[in-house]
């Protein structure tokens, strides 16, 4: 289906799902089908009428003020991956965007709502939040609760007997671990799809472990740890258990303490748990694209908002300037395709262009931070790709995000 058409397709249906009380069965969304192309824009923005959620508080202080400017971009003309070309505006269009921020030397230049969503519309943000787990582990790093070096099992000796044996939290933060582990979504019995029903992000089955941690002690080895770069969502789920551990309190309160409220958030976030409690720490957060734009801002701003340092400036540091081996153990991969030139750090995207590297937090259905220093800008989009993964969409968003920094800096 050509892309106008799908998109006219999911929002014709998203519109009237839910409708109605109660809905007729055929316009329900529940944890069986939740994550169907027809239904993810609905879903994404009612996460916890699915599955339980802890609050991510945003305490009960001012947030911090997002000034508009007068500064605006065009609409550039984008060469596309196909060979034809498009606009910004048409890219957006026809990536299912849900909302969209630009921000230029720290004001917005552009903000916009797409099919029903609102400034306090919280969105599920898939694996950007991974990079906000990150952000945790750096605060800990710097108050000396969490060291990068120390073995997994020392915070968490429930893994000593599964693939995780061995592991550094530092292979863990950069995902250079040994574990069996397949990031398939297409494949129904891959390892991501076997730990969503452990953690309660579909029906379990008869022999699926219950819960996000118990199926982490089941993983099994494949080869030495600290090796080539693979993407793999239980990584992050593991760090975030070995945060926990470091701090002695979960993961929602720790993004509120740490990240959240020292931001200047102004909303409440959340995150999705599993039957047993635990945070699903690899892509459960919905937040709103004003929040979000705020901790696109911290991080262009080496990790400051005002007067308060909230990542430590040494963590973001070292992940636009890894130590040696971080860029090789990603050259080889498939991702440099997508990405060349870059690296992953501390659960960080670069892409290296000529300049400066562009920081990414990347979700999947099109969940998209970048953050370019060069040009003093950052872009946030919350999406509804109606397929978790399209190279083709994630290309394209790029290009027009490189266009809009480019014509800003100019």
């Amino acid at each position: 289906m050509p892309a106008d058409r799908a998109a006219t397709a999911v929002t014709d249906t998203a519109t009237s799902l839910m409708a109605g009380f109660p809905p007729p069965p055929d316009l329900r969304v529940n944890l069986s089908n939740w994550q169907q192309p027809q239904n993810v824009r609905w879903a994404f923005r009612h996460m916890r009428e699915i599955i339980p959620t802890q609050l991510i508080s945003a305490g009960i202080g001012s947030p911090y003020p997002l000034a508009a400017t007068a500064s605006e971009f065009g609409n550039p003309v984008v060469l596309r991956v196909d060979g034809s070309s498009s606009t910004v505006e048409e890219i957006f269009a026809d990536t299912f965007t849900d909302a969209v921020m630009v921000i230029h030397d720290g004001a917005v230049v552009d903000e916009r709502y797409v099919e029903g969503m609102t400034k306090t519309t919280r969105h599920l943000l898939m694996s950007v939040s991974k990079s906000i787990v990150g952000c945790v582990a750096g605060v800990l790093v710097e108050q000396c609760q969490l060291d990068p070096q120390a073995a997994v099992t020392d915070y968490v000796p429930e893994v000593a007997e599964c693939g995780y044996r061995g592991a550094s939290v530092r292979d863990v933060l950069d995902m250079r671990t040994g574990i069996v582990f397949r990031e398939t979504y297409t494949v129904p019995d891959s390892e991501v799809r076997i730990m969503e029903r452990s953690m309660g992000w579909a029906p379990a089955m008869a022999d699926d472990p219950r819960g996000a941690y118990a199926y982490l002690a089941t993983i099994r080895s494949e080869g030495p740890h600290g090796g080539p770069f693979t993407y793999r969502s239980a990584d992050t789920d593991m760090l975030g258990w070995v945060c926990e551990r470091a701090a002695g309190e979960r993961m929602a309160d720790l993004i509120s303490k740490l990240i959240w409220q020292p931001l200047g958030a102004e909303f409440d976030a959340e995150i999705t748990c599993d039957p047993v409690g635990t945070a699903v720490h690899d892509g459960g957060i919905s937040a709103t694209l004003r929040d979000l734009a705020r901790f696109a801002m911290m991080i262009l701003n080496d990790g400051r908002v005002e007067d308060r340092q909230v990542t430590p400036a040494g963590w973001l540091a070292d992940t636009f300037d890894p130590a040696p081996g971080v860029r090789e153990a990603f050259a080889h991969t498939e991702n440099e395709v997508m990405l060349p030139g870059g690296w992953y750090r501390n659960q960080f995207w670069l892409l290296r262009p000529e300049s400066d590297p562009i920081l990414l937090c990347l979700g999947i259905h099109g969940q998209l931070v970048f953050v370019d220093r060069a040009s003093r800008t950052a872009i946030v989009k919350l999406s509804s790709w109606p397929d978790a993964q399209n190279p083709d969409h994630l290309a394209n968003t790029l290009r027009a995000c490189l266009a809009i920094a480019s014509e800003l800096s100019a």
